[in-house]
């Protein structure tokens, strides 16, 4: 038997269907929504759904947005010779909180995984070859240190490095603040062969 009534249970399920939201968080947020100011509620609820309808991908390197450029690649000021491969938005996010990257991005969502049947066509390749027929200087592959994303970034070098652009691929390692015996080989062997000299 639901302690809840309908609303309030058919909320909780709804909420707990968002990633990383278990029931009880779930359960935290329906409270909290119930609680909140109505006015609140009602500019919660309009900015998901104006949300949903009006973001789309950049024309450009396929970033969400909510104009035909997303901001990055719409800033004059951005290095756009310099194109940063990613699989997902949130890599993208997760390089510009660094504030060091001064370049412009390519967002593939997803990467070449034949055991679940993607395969170069399923994610933005087409796209970045296109791009690349600009003047670009350096291709930068930052697809994560997985094997989809090791065998993506290897065959965007296969395709790139015939056109003469560098293609470079980011250092990958051991994480700071890691023990050395909990590291798995893979890991280890990456961060040896991308030591620098002190």
């Amino acid at each position: 038997m639901d302690a809840y009534s309908g609303q309030i249970s058919r909320l909780i399920a709804e909420l707990s269907k968002l990633p990383g939201i278990g029931a009880k968080s779930a359960q935290r947020l329906a409270f909290h929504i119930i609680n909140m100011p109505e006015d609140q509620v009602e500019s919660l609820a309009e900015t998901i759904v104006t949300a949903r309808k009006k973001t789309h991908y950049c024309k450009s390197c396929f970033n969400l947005t909510d104009a035909d450029l997303c901001p990055i690649c719409a800033d004059s000021g951005r290095d756009h010779n310099t194109i940063m491969v990613v699989e997902t938005p949130r890599d993208l996010a997760a390089y510009e909180k660094t504030q060091k990257y001064t370049g412009v991005y390519h967002v593939l969502h997803g990467a070449i995984s034949p055991m679940l049947g993607i395969g170069p066509s399923d994610i933005r390749l087409k796209e970045l070859m296109v791009r690349l027929q600009e003047d670009v200087s350096e291709l930068i592959i930052a697809t994560n240190s997985t094997l989809e994303g090791e065998t993506t970034a290897m065959y965007i070098s296969k395709l790139v490095k015939p056109t003469g652009i560098k293609v470079t691929r980011i250092a990958s390692g051991v994480p700071v603040g890691g023990d050395l015996e909990y590291i798995d080989e893979v890991t280890l062997l990456r961060a040896l062969d991308g030591r620098v000299e002190l």
